[in-house]
């Protein structure tokens, strides 16, 4: 703890017994503030925890949480929840006594958070066996189910308790849990039939509503919607979005079955919880004589099935009484708003019963089973876990807020007494003086309340069981009687002008240890008599439900004594827990709520203050503080601050508390801030403690700088020499290891050579283990060669010269290479390049070494067409029809006899060559007709198209020019199939002019291309030649 107290002015103390103005309840409030602000949500006031609701999820309850505050001293670590529960735990096991934690706190303060958080770390941290489990299983499978039908929804909280719940916890002797045993307190029965707004009843019913199985239902009577019921809707809350009741559900059922529940025990308790449904849906009309009558005869066919009573019975108890005066029997009928009550008070007790049966279900669940072993017992002990309601004040008060605030003042007088108690034994054990302590005994306020004949329940009860017309107002009456002159009693007639405005008539306000209360007096004597009617005690009684016929025993009927007021029941049970703690060692845990929000990170000042108060914190702190503010033992306080003096600095040989004398006049400390116990130090002031906590940081800054220079120098020297050693070993090692391979490399060379030279001797011999290797290397070296120089492409024909040993195998690796690399090329083409070089080859064959043009339109490509369709007149295309066109070129036509030149375009369908002259086609040679294509050897761009002679429709043959001669001469021999009957001839070339005449062109070389008609009548071309032959 004290590890934190340097952090103290961002943080606050760990423990408000450090705080030094610890009179101040502002100092007290900004010390939670600023815990609350860090997300630091508990706090010490000495042994006490302080726990403030953080309304968020914090990462402070793994398993890791856990074993940090298993078995570790109490002030070691920050406070925690489970350092409390590990105190109590091992205190248990080493002491052999009973323990109890105390947790209070007003609604939504957190207390059954911390309830589970206790029992589930007891059941994470204890020792584990199959029946441990079991019991450990039960123990956190019991909180969902009283919770279920003890918890309800209210302004405060949305899952707040509606009774007080002490549990108590068997240990065996090794320390795992074995059994345990719950009582509850002060159940509020009200809310079954009552919620104020923006509350709802208890959880179970919407829970089974919601998630209860169809079938389930059908049997229960029951509709899903929760507004069909009157007892659900008074509080007009019935859906809430921060709980999932069909989830609760599922856990409820799951928990039953676990807790021992059998399915018909299920079935039976789940009836009953139907059955208070159906009870609030019965409705009364009158009739003539005022006299109530049951309207809705439906719900009492369902509640007689449900509660396993005759129709009739139940019918006839709810709309009359039973009297029984002078040993006679008479029947009352009631009135409307009797009806009424009595239904209500029917609901009430039936509901109430049915929580009391299910309380000892479960404690017969979570007995303890006796061993064989008499002494098995004696061995065992007890740890307690009370939950309770702390401290209530609201606008409006009533019977339940006076039980619950008369049963705090009593946990404030076992509170205060205890820690006075622990203090002042404390203080015997070290024989430190004694200081008398000045506190607020509140026993002036419990006699008012309790004290026999003249205490407030003394009167209460006497006015309930009086004869005569007995009201609330009758009751005040009473006590203004009875109690007027006490100093913590007023009401309205006793009090002064001035406070008279803030009382009601039919208010008495009580001046509490927290403070003042006003309670109402309505109602009071109705909620304290709690009766039921005769006939309707008779009709559960004669149930056949096997749970209701456990909850009404025969044995009231015949009972003549009057049964115990609420507030009597209520009394005796507190007595009871009065003196279960007193004979336990208390652990406490007081439960804050920061906010009405419940938002997380919002810090209401007002709020918290009031809860400070109501809670006696500043009077707890007060009692803690009258001392000493703070103690240890010698060996942990010399341990921690022995730094601090060169005597005790770094060992100290002797006692720890001459050490400790030592070191506190080394301190200077005076003699009123401190006394000697026998195994203790005490020290009066926190600022006397903090004096010294500052000085320990500032020793602590030049202690670790000692600590690291010696510890560099010495790790460093280490290192240096571990480093050596290691480079020592390591190149003794490499030397060796270097040697041997440098050995071993020298041999294998040698070995290498002397083959080589072998192999290179018997070279040309046929192979043989002499020349084997020397081969071997061979072929590696060729190949290794081989595959750096391989051939790039189809182009490239060079290839590395082969040994002689290797010709074959050389000469078949080249055709492999260059089949792989066609193969390749192939796979790679596109369907149109493949046209391309088809009609290359073509190309090739026809004009190679005998065109004189033929090499410049190699690295030409050939187009599809050399005219576009807008190009060509559409008359001509229409006339051609379905022809397909497959190459167009514009050309020039010679005629036959004056060779004059005429512009044309050549057409290639799959069927003919076609010669258009604009929109008229002139000429038509189909391919059958087409008997050769004659050219000549020079470069010019001249061709004759020859045709059979014997066709009628043709002139004779045709002369034309194309700029694209070897394209178009290579189109027109694909597409008519003459790719043998192209002709280059060198000279002259003869056509059929017509009617047996002939046509000479004659074809000469020059400088420059020349057509024109020579003189001896023939076609003279002469053409430059652009390639040698």
């Amino acid at each position: 703890m004290e590890n934190a107290l340097t952090a103290r002015d961002r943080v606050g103390v760990q423990d408000f017994v450090l705080l030094e103005n610890f009179t101040s309840e502002a100092a007290f409030i900004e010390n939670l503030r600023k815990r609350f602000k860090e997300n630091l949500i508990y706090t010490y006031i000495g042994s006490v925890l302080v726990s403030v609701n953080p309304y968020k999820d914090l990462e402070i309850y793994s398993k890791q949480h856990m074993d940090r505050y298993r078995g570790v001293s109490f002030y070691e670590v920050s406070p925690h929840l489970y350092a409390i529960a590990d105190n109590a735990y091992r205190s248990l096991r080493t002491e052999r006594k009973d323990q109890c934690i105390l947790i209070s706190g007003e609604s939504g303060a957190g207390k059954t958070e911390a309830t589970k958080k206790i029992l589930q770390y007891y059941a994470v941290t204890c020792p584990v066996s199959d029946q441990v489990e079991t019991v450990k299983d039960r123990l956190l499978q019991c909180n969902p189910v009283l919770e279920a039908f003890g918890n309800a929804k209210t302004l405060r909280n949305d899952n707040s308790s509606r009774f007080g719940k002490y549990m108590d916890v068997q240990f065996d002797y090794k320390g795992a849990p074995i059994g345990g045993h719950i009582l509850n307190y002060l159940l509020e029965k009200s809310r079954v039939v009552h919620q104020n707004h923006g509350e709802r009843n208890f959880h179970i019913f919407y829970q089974l509503l919601e998630g209860g199985e169809e079938e389930l239902l059908r049997r229960l009577g029951l509709e899903k919607n929760p507004h069909q019921y009157h007892f659900l809707v008074k509080g007009q809350c019935a859906k809430v979005s921060s709980i999932n009741d069909k989830n609760d559900w599922k856990v409820v059922r799951k928990a039953l079955s676990v807790i021992n529940f059998s399915d018909s025990e299920v079935e039976n308790l789940l009836s009953i919880v139907a059955s208070v449904l159906h009870l609030g849906n019965v409705q009364f009309s009158a009739d003539e004589q005022g006299n109530a009558q049951v309207t809705t005869e439906n719900q009492i066919k369902y509640l007689a099935r449900l509660l396993g009573v005759e129709g009739s019975l139940l019918r006839e108890s709810l709309t009359h009484k039973k009297i029984i005066a002078k040993g006679e029997e008479l029947i009352s009928p009631l009135n409307l708003e009797q009806a009424a009550y009595a239904r209500d008070a029917l609901a009430k007790a039936v509901y109430g019963r049915t929580f009391s049966w299910l309380v000892n279900k479960i404690n017969k669940s979570l007995a303890y089973k006796e061993m064989e072993n008499p002494g098995w017992r004696r061995s065992s002990t007890v740890l307690g876990l009370l939950d309770i309601y702390g401290f209530e004040v609201f606008q409006h008060n009533s019977f339940e807020q006076f039980c619950i605030n008369y049963c705090n003042e009593k946990l404030q007088q076992l509170f205060i007494e205890l820690t006075l108690k622990s203090e002042q034994e404390e203080y015997e054990a070290e024989g430190i003086a004694w200081e008398p302590v000045q506190y607020f005994n509140n026993k002036i306020i419990c006699d008012l309340v309790e004290e026999k004949f003249k205490g407030i329940i003394s009167i209460l009860d006497e006015e309930c069981l009086r004869p005569g017309e007995a009201t609330d107002m009758t009751f005040l009456e009473k006590l203004e009687e009875t109690i007027k002159n006490h100093p913590h009693f007023l009401t309205h007639k006793l009090a002064d002008a001035k406070t008279r405005k803030s009382l009601g008539r039919e208010d008495f306000r009580l001046l509490h240890y927290a403070g003042e209360v006003t309670y109402n007096v309505s109602g009071f004597l109705d909620k304290n008599n709690d009766l039921l009617f005769r006939n309707l005690k008779e009709a559960m009684c004669n149930s056949e439900n096997p749970t209701i016929n456990q909850c009404f025993e025969r044995t009231e009927l015949t009972d003549k004594k009057r049964p115990e007021t609420a507030v009597t029941q209520f009394k005796n049970s507190l007595s009871k827990l009065m003196e279960i703690l007193m004979s336990k060692e208390p652990s406490y845990i007081r439960c804050i709520k920061p906010n009405d929000a419940k938002q997380a990170g919002r810090f209401d000042e007002v709020l918290i203050r009031h809860q400070v108060k109501y809670l006696g914190l500043m009077e707890n702190l007060r009692v803690r503080r009258a001392g000493f503010a703070y103690r240890r033992k010698y060996e942990i306080f010399l341990q921690r601050y022995k730094s601090l003096c060169p005597e005790t600095w770094p060992t100290w040989d002797g006692r720890p508390y001459d050490g400790v004398a030592v070191l506190l006049k080394h301190l200077s400390y005076k003699p009123e801030e401190f006394k000697m116990g026998r195994t203790k130090i005490f020290i009066r002031f926190p600022k006397t403690l903090f004096a010294t906590e500052d000085a320990l940081e500032i020793r602590k800054q030049s202690l670790a700088t000692t600590i690291q220079a010696n510890w560099r120098g010495f790790h460093q020297r280490k290192k240096f020499q571990k480093m050596k050693n290691s480079a020592i070993a390591i190149q003794s090692w490499w030397r060796g290891t270097l040697g041997r391979r440098k050995a071993a490399k020298r041999k294998r060379a040698v070995g290498i050579i002397r083959r080589f030279i072998k192999g290179f001797i018997y070279r040309n011999y046929p192979r043989c283990p002499e020349n084997e290797y020397f081969l071997d290397y061979i072929r590696y070296s060729f190949l290794m060669t081989l595959k750096r120089n391989l051939p790039k492409n189809v182009l490239d024909k060079s290839w590395p010269t082969p040994p002689p040993s290797l010709q074959e195998a050389s000469q078949l690796l080249r055709e492999l290479c260059m089949q792989n690399m066609v193969w390749s090329y192939c796979k790679r083409i596109s369907p149109e390049w493949k046209l391309q070089l088809e009609q290359k080859v073509v190309a090739s064959e026809i004009f190679k070494d005998k065109k004189d043009n033929y090499p410049q339109s190699v690295p030409r490509l050939f187009l599809n067409t050399r005219l576009g369709s807008e190009d060509i007149n559409a008359k001509v295309l229409q006339v051609l029809g379905n022809e397909a066109l497959k190459y167009a070129v514009p050309v020039i036509k010679y005629d036959r006899k004056g060779y004059k030149a005429r512009a044309r375009q050549l057409l290639l369908t799959q069927n003919a060559v076609v010669l258009v002259e604009e929109s008229k086609i002139k000429q038509r040679i189909d391919y059958a007709n087409l008997t050769g294509i004659s050219l000549s050897s020079l470069s010019d761009n001249l061709f004759v198209l020859h045709v059979v002679q014997q066709d009628n429709k043709q002139k004779g043959d045709v002369v034309l020019q194309s700029d694209f001669v070897i394209e178009t001469l290579t189109k027109i021999a694909i597409c008519a199939n003459k790719v043998n009957n192209v002709n280059i001839n060198q000279g002259s070339i003869k056509f059929t002019v017509g009617q047996g005449k002939e046509g000479i062109i004659d074809f000469t070389s020059g400088s420059e291309l020349l057509i024109a008609k020579a003189k001896n009548g023939h076609l003279a071309v002469v053409a430059p030649r652009l390639n040698s032959r």
